[in-house]
């Protein structure tokens, strides 16, 4: 497969693919294709429906797979942002925030990732429930707003505002910490709670979580009078 990244902060992925090769699609993320692309979806099993309703995606996934000869077909992000493409391997997963999935090649997996810790899936931001993409192959994930990276060594953390943790290494781990001062924590604008990320391992951070542009947007929407 070949690929482009085009369009940011409105972005789409164009992948060239061979004939017979397939590509497993978040529902609703095709923009357009040649009419040689083959659609066909699937759930996977019920505990693979469960894993991805529970993490915030559609629960089944579109398979575009290219017959009788070379294909193309590209996919949109839903929000203004960027794509990213992962290069996914064993040892080398990826945990990303639910609704950031796109599309991956065929050998990719699509998993849930739970929070262990209780106090981390409900202040966290990220709640109980993130993905898991492994397996072998790239992965297409859609961060919103600009994204910034960082490589965190074994023991060094990063303190982020809830929301703001768009994917990190699987080696990497989370925890939360209240806002220091009753002062800070009432009258600070930063919410009782952070998140903390420890390495090892390398993180991307975004900088327009969903929620926060939903809430930024939600004064201008006119209500029913």
């Amino acid at each position: 497969m070949r690929y482009s990244i085009e369009g940011e902060p409105l972005p789409v992925v164009i992948c060239d693919v061979e004939n017979g090769e397939m590509l497993k699609c978040e529902s609703g993320s095709m923009a357009w294709m040649t009419p040689n692309m083959k659609m066909e979806t699937k759930g996977g099993g019920m505990g693979k429906i469960l894993g991805r309703a529970f993490s915030g995606e559609s629960i089944f996934l579109n398979n575009f797979t290219a017959e009788g000869g070379p294909g193309t077909i590209a996919l949109a992000s839903n929000v203004p942002g960027s794509i990213r493409a992962f290069e996914i391997s064993p040892g080398h997963d990826i945990v990303a925030q639910k609704n950031a999935f796109l599309a991956c090649e065929a050998g990719v997996d699509l998993d849930i990732f739970f929070q262990k810790k209780f106090g981390t899936g409900i202040f966290g931001g990220e709640g109980f429930i993130m993905q898991r993409l492994s397996g072998q192959g790239i992965a297409f994930v859609e961060f919103d707003g600009y994204c910034k990276e960082y490589d965190l060594a074994a023991g060094q953390s990063m303190i982020v505002d809830t929301g703001y943790l768009a994917a990190m290494d699987s080696t990497c781990s989370i925890d939360v910490r209240t806002v220091p001062g009753i002062k800070n924590a009432l009258f600070g604008g930063e919410g009782l709670f952070n998140t903390v990320i420890t390495g090892p391992g390398h993180i991307w951070l975004h900088t327009m979580p969903v929620s926060h542009l939903a809430g930024a947007l939600l004064p201008y929407i006119p209500s029913k009078s």
